[in-house]
């Protein structure tokens, strides 16, 4: 018998589905935005609808927009001759907290077969090789993590690109092994694109 109200565990149940919220974390949620203002509460729900029904992936870099093409990929003023290949958008702000003025590349995963990950078709592949094709852009940084499928995803892109007239790059020191981009913080980052190793 369910201790709390059909409603209460529902929300409980959706809490628990956010990366590294367990039950007893999703209840102290709950329980937070029940004991907290209702237009609060509300205000939330209404944030998180609005977003998910408003927010798409830009057409060129799979960033997250509300239009066809994300702020950064309308920006005339980043050089539009380096690409940071990157896993997922929440890994571009690091980037550019650290002074990184290039465009970015969103492959939406890397190879993972424990994933069932094994194919170029299940990553924004080909829309990267897309980019490559009018020839402006002349180095491409694999900013996957140092983890052993960020590794084997660069080194499957360095060879995959071996046709195309850029430079393959990959960040270099002050990356920590098996680290993910999104808890390394701006100096870091700027110092691993600073000292950046060809592939």
């Amino acid at each position: 018998m369910d201790i709390f109200p059909p409603s209460l565990e529902q929300m409980i149940d959706a809490l628990t589905r956010l990366p590294g919220v367990g039950r007893k974390t999703a209840q102290r949620y709950a329980f937070h935005l029940l004991r907290g203002s209702h237009e609060d509460s509300l205000g939330l729900a209404e944030a998180v609808r609005e977003a998910v029904e408003r927010i798409r992936r830009c057409e060129r870099c799979g960033n997250y927009s509300e239009t066809a093409l994300c702020a950064i990929c309308r920006d005339t003023r980043r050089d539009e001759t380096v690409i940071c290949v990157v896993e997922e958008a929440v890994d571009i702000a690091p980037f550019d907290r650290s002074g990184f003025n290039g465009l970015y590349h969103v492959l939406g995963g890397l190879f993972s077969p424990l994933q069932g990950i094994v194919d170029a078709e299940q990553l924004r592949i080909r829309e990267l090789f897309d980019r490559l094709r009018d020839g402006v852009v002349r180095e491409v940084i694999a900013a996957t993590p140092t983890t052993p499928d960020g590794e084997a995803t660069a080194l499957w892109l360095a060879r995959a690109l071996r046709p195309y007239d850029v430079k393959m790059t990959r960040l270099g020191m002050g990356m920590p092994m098996g680290g993910s981009l999104e808890y390394v913080d701006e100096n870091t980052l700027q110092k691993a694109l600073e000292c950046r190793l060809s592939m």
